[in-house]
């Protein structure tokens, strides 16, 4: 099987999981990128059986109201449900690396400060990915963080201290070729290389006190509850110790 196979394998688990331990009439929270869209493909059968979807980004979003899911903004959840500490019953999205105890690495796709607040809806997150994210340490794939824009050069800086390289994140295509990267939020991404990252936890809390630091894409201190990981052996489930 191809990347692409397991892709679909682990969404189509993710979207028995969430059907099978779901009662109808909640609201899902689903994230952003390629292993995310199919599991929303998958999932649009079964648009009826929920209240409603959260969405972590516009490019999610698009996509499910195509689909005809009832999308609403985090914000715009009834309010006998918005009292709860966790008004979502799960969150669904992908990582971009993911370490045995379940902290992951999560923005290559722009979307980090909406998924890191929808997922902190959510009762539980399902980390769903394919075999090639799993890592013993996190920090081969580059840490995004959103910036806002004033404050590039000085947390280029002080991220020197923990031995990282920033790189501001460009669009690569099209006529916008080489301009910074925009989020849905209208902040860039520095995209910081070189890190060998042993305490997740802690290097989460340290980067979020740098000034202009929006978000981290680090997924530590809240991290994954269960994992399912799509290889040539099929979909293995993870759960993580709380």
């Amino acid at each position: 099987m191809n990347q692409d196979d397991l892709k679909k394998q682990v969404a189509q688990a993710a979207k028995e999981e969430v059907l099978k331990r779901m009662p109808k009439g909640q609201y899902l929270g689903i994230g952003t990128g390629s292993t995310a869209n199919w599991f929303i493909d998958l999932l649009a059968p079964h648009r009826d059986h929920f209240a409603g979807v959260v969405s972590s980004s516009l490019a999610s979003t698009e996509r499910l109201i195509k689909l005809g899911f009832h999308v609403v903004d985090a914000s715009q959840l009834p309010e006998s449900i918005q009292t709860q500490s966790h008004p979502l019953p799960m969150y669904v999205d992908g990582a971009d690396e993911i370490n045995p105890q379940g902290h992951m690495i999560k923005g290559g796709g722009g979307a980090l400060t909406r998924e890191k607040i929808i997922a902190s809806l959510a009762k539980e997150f399902i980390c769903i990915c394919d075999e090639s994210k799993q890592v013993n340490t996190l920090g081969k794939f580059p840490l995004p963080l959103e910036v806002i824009p004033l404050a590039q050069a000085a947390i280029t800086q002080s991220l020197k201290q923990w031995g990282g390289t920033a790189k501001l994140r460009l669009i690569s295509s099209g006529k916008q070729e080489g301009q910074p990267f925009l989020t849905d939020n209208g902040a860039w991404i520095l995209d910081v290389h070189g890190l060998d990252i042993k305490d997740p936890v802690q290097l989460e809390r340290d980067l979020n006190q740098i000034a202009g630091v929006i978000c981290v894409g680090l997924f530590a201190q809240a991290k994954a509850d269960l994992l399912l990981v799509g290889g040539q052996q099929g979909v293995q489930r993870v759960q993580f110790s709380k």
